[in-house]
Order: structure tokens, then sequence, then C-alpha cells
């Protein structure tokens, strides 16, 4: 159902059930899947593909030119995943030639007042609480958990399952699994009670806290840790994920307990 007094493109792609309320306007090149509530107030900009189930807030802007003084105006597209909920005024550009494209992915909460620049690249799952800015280039992986007012770098990596608290400055990338919080940003603990809120067996989470334990507590560099991860943890699916992003963060990652 389209309000009467909603904008919306003859050349945009709305699927069935899709709601859109008074005053939003949706333009050309917009793709929206069924079932997805559009609310009063909410501009949907060109290139923008959205999901199905999802529902969108007043006051979001979906879809705008990045802020980037290198963005020459090149075709690219924003991303929006199924049953994801954008809240009040969060704000999603769409990618630069770097990525060509700007995704959040499916089964996301952003909350109010979010914003998501250019290239970011949003897992499935993640949970960006108020007022969380995202410079460009970030990666945020599947299931992590970003509270209020965090603020990231550009080209910032967040792993998976990772649990980033309120406030908190992220400057290096933050590995999977962990809690980090202080200033600066530091190693906390595991996530335990996410990990098994999604199903992580007590030998995984065993893993997990022997994994970090070698990095971080026992070992005074990384280099160091990371040896001490590959010669005594046996294999298994979390010790990869663990050593793959750390090999990849060639810019670094956070520190450990002071």
């Amino acid at each position: 159902m389209i309000n009467k007094l909603a904008f919306v493109s003859p050349k945009a792609q709305l699927g069935e059930n899709v709601v859109v309320d008074q005053f939003s306007s949706i333009y050309e090149d917009v793709i929206i899947g069924k079932n997805t509530k559009i609310h009063p107030n909410v501009v949907i900009y060109p290139g923008t593909r959205i999901g199905e189930g999802c529902e969108i807030y007043p006051g979001a802007v979906i879809g705008a030119d990045p802020q980037d003084l290198k963005f020459e105006g090149e075709y690219t597209t924003t991303e929006i995943g199924n049953n994801t909920i954008i809240r009040e005024c969060v704000t999603i550009h769409r990618g630069t030639k770097d990525r060509e494209k700007t995704v959040v992915g499916d089964n996301c909460l952003i909350m109010g007042y979010v914003h998501i620049a250019h290239d970011c690249i949003i897992g499935n799952h993640v949970i960006l609480a108020n007022y969380v800015g995202l410079s460009g280039h970030n990666i945020i992986e599947d299931y992590a958990i970003l509270e209020g007012k965090v603020g990231t770098q550009q080209f910032i990596r967040v792993g998976a399952h990772a649990f980033v608290a309120g406030a908190s400055l992220i400057r290096k990338n933050v590995p999977p699994y962990v809690r980090v919080a202080r200033e600066p940003l530091t190693y906390a603990g595991i996530n335990a009670i996410g990990l098994r809120r999604r199903g992580m067996t007590d030998d995984q989470i065993r893993n997990v806290e022997d994994i970090y334990r070698l990095l971080f507590v026992q070992n005074n560099n990384i280099s160091n840790g990371v040896a001490a991860i590959k010669a005594d943890i046996p294999e298994c699916p979390e010790k990869k994920l663990v050593l793959d992003f750390i090999a990849d963060s060639d810019k670094g990652i956070i520190r450990g307990p002071l």
C-alpha cells in the first residue's frame, strides 16, 4: 500500500505487500522486497536494494551519495538484506569505486541515529546500537554487537561474535569472539554469554578461552601469542577463524589487558 502523500518513482520496483507511508520518497532504480514497511519521512535514493520483511522507521536516509571527496559520481549501490530493522534517522551511504557498494546483511538491528558510511560491509545478525558511527570501508562480521556511541576509523574490521562496549573508539581490528572496552580499546574477556546464546558448546567456548589466554594473557606480544596458539591449541574452527583474522589484520588488532 502506497500512501497518496508519498512519492514513489514509476521506475522503482516494489514487491508484494510493501507499505510506504506518507511523505516518504522512493526514487528510480530502487528495488524493495515483499512485506517491507517504509514509515513516514524516509528517503530512499537510486541504486538501493532492500530485501524482504524489512522495516525502516521515520527520518532514515538510505543510499545517499558518500561523504568522500574522491567520489566522482560512479554508479554504486546500497544493499540491505532480509528482515533487517532500520530505526529512526539512520543514514546509510552508497559505495564508491573501492567496493562499489555498501551492504547491510540479513536480520540486523540498526538503532536510531546510526551512520553507516560508504563501502561498509555489515554481516548478518549484527546489532548497531544508538549513535554508532561507522567510517568508510569498515567490515562488521556476523553477530557482532556494537553498543551505543561507538565510533570507528576507516578500514576497521570487527570479527564475528565480538562485543564492543558503549562509547568505545575503534582504531584497530577487533578479533572474533571477544569483549572489548576501555580507552584505548582493550581485551576484556571472551563474549561467553553471546556464544552460548548462539549455540556454541562448552568445549567450543573453552577453545576460545584457551586461544585468548595464550594470545593476550600469557604472552607479551601478538607474535608470541600466535606461535603459542599454533603449537598448543588442537585444530578446530575457532582456532582457524582467529588465526586467519589476525593474519589478515595488517594494521594490527586491539591490545591485551594492561
